[in-house]
């Protein structure tokens, strides 16, 4: 298993502590925060009280991928985004990650300065996004995705489905140690495939890449807790609690400050930090 996380502006030693991304949206239309931040200000704001609360990472996102979003053109995403990447790098100490599926999105965005490629089609959407993260030498999660359902085997489609993604970006190449993936929580999975995909996690050892978890007030949690988005932090911060158990490495979260302290609670738990050293 690869133990850093090494950016062009900080590096993180996994073993240390789970790290905690904290999602920055500036999108009108995203199903837990749509329109806060689409201005500057409020944007660079949340970013600098995420990163006081406990941000590791902050994940700007320009295009909504909740169910029925509506898509917006390369232009505009960039447009959303590459002020906004500039404005935050000027303020915090973390890296930035760029959520995007499109390659030239991606591409922009690094030039702006954020460190890391978030692409929930696993660069499968775009055919250039493997050849974009390995020149920029950037680290890149791949999340799972797919369009053709219903699977065969869940867990072993879903990492078969993973290898894929991995081998095309290792074919363009990237390093290995530049990969991390993701379940895919939310995406072209059931209610019930959601939950057994979390209640398996430890499966994805078997891909030897750490493992990021972003499942934050996402529709499994609200079909279980039946609240709205704004009232779904503490069953999201069990869910992250259980994926550490699990064993992977980053979460993604809405609210930063509660998962900070839970994670914090978790790695002591967990003994996490007693191989500083490496």
């Amino acid at each position: 298993m690869k133990k850093w996380l090494r950016t062009n502006v900080k590096n993180y030693y996994y073993p240390e502590k789970t790290l905690i991304m904290g999602i920055l949206n500036v999108t009108p239309d995203s199903f837990s925060d749509g329109g806060k931040y689409t201005n500057m200000q409020p944007a660079v704001d949340q970013a600098l009280k995420m990163e006081a609360e406990g941000a590791d990472i902050i994940d700007i996102g320009g295009e909504s991928t909740r169910p029925g979003y509506t898509p917006v053109t390369e232009a505009q995403e960039i447009e959303r985004v590459v002020p906004v990447i500039k404005a935050v790098k000027e303020q915090i100490k973390i890296p930035i990650s760029i959520d995007t599926m499109k390659a030239n999105v991606a591409q922009a965005a690094v030039e702006a300065g954020a460190s890391i490629i978030n692409d929930v089609w696993g660069a499968k959407k775009d055919p250039e996004m493997a050849a974009v993260a390995a020149k920029s030498g950037v680290p890149i999660i791949l999340m799972h995705n797919r369009r053709d359902i219903p699977y065969k085997s869940l867990m072993d489609d879903i990492l078969s489905d993973l290898q894929e993604s991995i081998d095309k970006v290792l074919a363009a190449g990237v390093k290995p140690e530049q990969i991390i993936i993701d379940p895919g929580i939310g995406f072209a999975k059931t209610y019930e495939e959601n939950l057994q995909v979390m209640q398996q996690m430890e499966r994805f050892r078997e891909l030897d890449y750490p493992v990021l978890l972003g499942v934050s007030r996402k529709s499994v949690i609200a079909k279980t807790v039946n609240l709205p988005a704004d009232q779904r932090d503490e069953a999201s911060g069990a869910a992250a609690a259980f994926g550490i158990t699990k064993g992977c490495e980053i979460i993604r979260v809405h609210n930063v400050k509660l998962h900070a302290r839970m994670a914090q609670m978790m790695d002591k738990l967990m003994n996490k930090g007693s191989d500083i050293n490496g």
